[in-house]
């Protein structure tokens, strides 16, 4: 299998601004098809309908796939891939802050699909921005590598002991819009602004909009040196692969939401993978560094002009599948009765015959 990723063929290697402009072209028609012909009326999505569209959005990430291995080659394929899954894998963690601040605002479900839309328009702007600006600071800095790392362990420990309250109220881009745009009381359907009186007010759909837009930018600040710790750095497909996996879980965020903000309850242990997932990432980053850092060479250990992953794409791949997949099964193996306990998979309290 590792040789296999290392020796597809690859029909061209060179990414060129063509290649992005196509791909921006591409997100962008896309995005109008969602909005003016798939989701033209607001309306409540049903599980079938959200289950069809994460799969769609799903299976194009994968046809991207393959078109990279056919012309970048194995293993931007696979580093692809294993991006696509981290970035999927943490957008778990964006559907229960958005299924939050939803119920919060009380905002209705038709409603729901309209923020997120422009939510994710935004979002795909700030991850382009954090993805070039990540690579040119590991291509520029070799030490940021230390520190995305470090980071991703911190937020990894921190996620599994239950560090990420959020409190959507208390969100400082609503108190500050607050004192200079004013609100109206009423909630006006589907629309972010209306007049009254004469004047262009707000409406509390629009809050929410900037409190998904803020805690975006929190999600990214994780992501982004996620997925910089899959992708091989300093190679010349590094922006575009980590780019455009970014790109394609932030596509299917709002299906998955639907499909999933009934259900989240049942993925108990799903913080401690996606957990396991951050501090796996982040110590290899940190395992990395320290194999190009000269001074460690100089002292006779790792090579600093070594080129490369120490853990294969392919190995990283199976590691994260693995973690994610285990807290699922554990998830429903060890449910949680509504009184807090656990019940095993076939119905008995642990420690009862």
């Amino acid at each position: 299998m590792f040789l296999l990723a290392d020796a597809a063929p690859a029909l061209n290697g060179q990414i060129t601004i063509n290649h992005w402009i196509a791909f921006a072209i591409f997100v962008t028609v896309m995005l109008v098809l969602d909005l003016t012909v798939f989701h033209k009326k607001s309306h409540e999505p049903s599980l079938r309908e959200s289950a069809f569209w994460t799969i769609f959005w799903s299976a194009l990430a994968l046809a991207f796939n393959g078109l990279v291995w056919w012309w970048l080659g194995g293993k931007p394929a696979i580093e692809f891939l294993t991006g696509y899954l981290v970035e999927w894998s943490l957008s778990m963690d964006n559907v229960f802050v958005f299924a939050v601040v939803f119920a919060y605002f009380g905002v209705p479900l038709k409603y729901q699909y309209r923020v997120l839309f422009w939510g994710i328009l935004g979002a795909v702007i700030m991850r382009l921005t954090f993805v070039l600006l990540g690579a040119e600071l590991v291509e520029r800095y070799k030490w940021v590598m230390w520190l995305f790392g470090g980071f991703l362990v911190y937020t990894g420990i921190k996620l599994a002991f239950g560090g990420g309250d959020h409190e959507p109220g208390e969100n400082a881009m609503i108190r500050f819009f607050r004192r200079f745009i004013p609100v109206s009381k009423e909630q006006a359907g589907d629309r972010f602004f209306v007049r009254e009186n004469g004047k262009l007010l707000a409406t509390p759909l629009f809050l929410v909009l900037l409190v998904v837009e803020s805690t975006d930018v929190l999600f990214a600040v994780d992501s982004v040196p996620a997925i910089l710790g899959v992708v091989s750095p300093g190679t010349h497909y590094m922006r575009f692969i980590a780019f455009t996996s970014n790109v394609f879980a932030i596509l299917g965020l709002r299906a998955l939401y639907f499909l999933l903000a009934g259900v989240m309850d049942l993925f108990r242990f799903l913080n401690y993978g996606l957990s396991a997932v951050l501090v796996f990432v982040g110590c290899k980053m940190i395992a990395e560094a320290a194999r190009h850092n000269e001074w460690l060479a100089a002292q006779g250990g790792w090579d600093a002009h070594a080129k490369g992953h120490l853990v294969h794409p392919a190995v990283s791949l199976l590691v994260i599948v693995g973690l994610i997949g285990a807290s699922v099964a554990a998830s429903l193996a060890f449910p949680e009765r509504r009184d807090g306990s656990e019940i095993a998979g076939d119905g008995s309290k642990p420690g009862h015959s």
